[in-house]
């Protein structure tokens, strides 16, 4: 039976479609702000980050005026109530009962779903700025942070076979750029369970390529577990470090593409692990496994591993690994895992 619609839903309908509308409205006010006199400090912002203007037309990137309520005095212009903006997460209101822009100064990217309707926005702080480096739209009735996965509406069609998640918008937007159509992030929030179904729709094959960072690596670690039990398959690419003046230090996707190019970034994607021989590699790099001491506590450690694979064929092969690193024979480390 056919559930009538209620008023409620009806009103919740025109309520998300009305946000829906001042999003786009403020998607355009702000690109074509990027492209004038005040968008100045912005266009400058971008050439720095090697971002082209064909580029920020293709992402609709914009900037947000340093004044209170440019934008907010342009909608309202347009027929929009301040209820309204505030309600889409576009303007906030002040102790003094006055309405203002939620971004000002700022990069603007708009955050597209995949029937292409600008659900919010995500913005960066431009340099000498004060405030929150990265700000998105509030949790409104149209921006889900959990539902929405940055520039899925263009990786959705691309040819790859595979979709490449990273944590930045700006690691998106560069690789896109480079030639890797099938780049998406979560809107700055670990992945959950709602986007693996989400991903799973367009994708058999992921790919996670977070910063070979401490917080990188704990961020692949949680991910791993939510994929665990999808029907993905998953690797992990893991960025070298870059060395600086000496000093190894860390390079997120966007520093990878700038200073080793393209070419090599496909050659990482080839070449990526699978979800097993990341976390094996992880708990390899944690012992110095010219100690017998070390060696044991390693087998232990990736035993424990082990015993989580329910095929007995993975286990085997896995075990063989394990056994070239350490120097430890399969069947020991097998028989560690049945009791693991």
């Amino acid at each position: 039976l056919e559930v009538p619609d209620t008023g409620a839903d009806d009103a919740g309908r025109k309520k998300r479609a009305r946000a829906l509308a001042a999003n786009r409205d403020a998607a355009r006010f702000y690109h074509d702000y990027l492209k004038g006199p005040g968008g100045a400090r912005v266009r400058d912002y971008l050439a720095q980050r090697q971002i082209a203007p064909r580029t920020a037309t293709r992402f609709g990137l914009g900037a947000a005026p340093e004044q209170w309520d440019a934008l907010t005095r342009a909608l309202t212009a347009k027929g929009y109530s301040k209820m309204e903006l505030i309600d889409a997460g576009l303007a906030v209101a002040g102790k003094n009962g006055g309405v203002y822009d939620k971004f000002r100064a700022r990069l603007m990217l708009p955050v597209i779903d995949v029937r292409g309707e600008v659900a919010g926005f995500t913005s960066r702080i431009l340099p000498g700025e004060e405030g929150a480096k990265y700000l998105n739209t509030p949790e409104t009735i149209a921006f889900k942070k959990g539902r929405l996965i940055y520039a899925l509406n263009f990786a959705k069609s691309t040819k790859r076979p595979n979709l490449v998640l990273v944590e930045g918008n700006i690691d998106v937007i560069t690789l896109h750029q480079a030639g890797f159509d099938n780049v998406v992030a979560t809107m700055g929030t670990a992945l959950t369970e709602e986007h693996a179904r989400i991903l799973a729709r367009y994708t058999k094959e992921l790919v996670l390529c977070y910063d070979n960072d401490n917080a990188g690596k704990i961020a692949t670690e949680r991910a791993l577990q939510i994929l665990d039990q999808s029907e993905f398959s998953v690797k992990v690419l893991q960025l070298p470090r870059r060395l600086v003046d000496g000093e190894s230090v860390k390079q997120d996707a966007d520093d990878f593409i700038k200073f080793q190019g393209p070419d090599a970034f496909e050659r990482l994607l080839s070449g990526s692990e699978n979800g097993v021989e990341y976390r094996m590699a992880v708990i390899a790099s944690k012992y110095n496994l010219s100690s017998d001491t070390q060696k044991v506590a390693y087998s232990r450690d990736v035993s424990t591993l082990l015993s989580t694979l329910e095929n007995p064929v993975e286990r085997e092969v896995y075990a063989n690994r394990a056994a070239e690193i350490c120097g430890i024979s399969a069947q020991a480390i097998l028989s560690e895992a049945r009791h693991a």
